[in-house]
């Protein structure tokens, strides 16, 4: 498993076996909290602030030299990057046009780049065979678009999902099923608009009585 700490006084990633052997081990020098694993296991990408550029994107290499290389890193924001299944993409959200919307480009960069949300977004999740990628807008609404990832990667028209509880650009916590059809959604603490659930069991004993 990868993790941040922050015990050096910034966050910093570290790995660790889930057996339990062995010592944990810093996988960088640099400070930056861990955002994804790729799927064949060989990268970590991490965001990183820098006083000059903000937030930007790096990846590590896990069987190579180690050495972290920039994946974004521009004046504007780049964070939450998320490897494509086939780990030929990242997607990711960015301030560059001037409030965050969600965007890909090429693994490893070439410096192509495309904005694929228009009304905000955050939080981008891919679904299992790459075909749809998944992000929260500006109103907090969880929405999906269709994708075609090629040399130039093609997409559809943005189709809103269901409302969640985050608004305004804030991180959305949730996890999205193989299929793209199911999906678990953290609430942030201190929402008050959270209709409860009542669950009623042995009901059709009551319908008896």
């Amino acid at each position: 498993m990868v993790f941040s700490s922050t015990r050096t006084g910034r966050p910093q990633l570290y790995r660790k076996r889930t057996s339990g052997d062995g010592v944990e081990e810093a996988l960088t020098a640099a400070h930056g909290a861990s955002t994804d694993w790729s799927s064949d296991g060989r990268f970590i990408v991490y965001q990183a602030s820098d006083p000059k550029t903000g937030f930007d994107l790096w990846a590590v290499s896990l069987s190579g030299d180690g050495k972290p290389f920039p994946v974004a890193r521009t004046e504007h924001g780049e964070r939450e990057g998320r490897f494509s299944p086939d780990v030929r993409w990242v997607a990711y959200d960015s301030t560059e046009s001037g409030r965050r919307e969600t965007w890909i480009q090429p693994f490893p960069p070439t410096g192509s780049k495309w904005q694929i949300s228009t009304g905000g977004g955050v939080s981008p999740q891919w679904r299992r065979d790459g075909q749809e990628l998944f992000y929260v807008a500006a109103d907090g609404t969880l929405t999906a678009v269709p994708i075609k990832l090629a040399a130039t990667p093609q997409w559809g028209s943005p189709q809103p999902l269901f409302q969640t509880m985050y608004r305004g650009g804030v991180y959305a916590i949730y996890a999205v099923s193989r299929d793209g059809q199911r999906f678990l959604v953290g609430v942030p603490p201190g929402v008050e608009d959270v209709t409860p659930i009542t669950v009623v069991v042995n009901w059709a004993a009551a319908l008896q009585k």
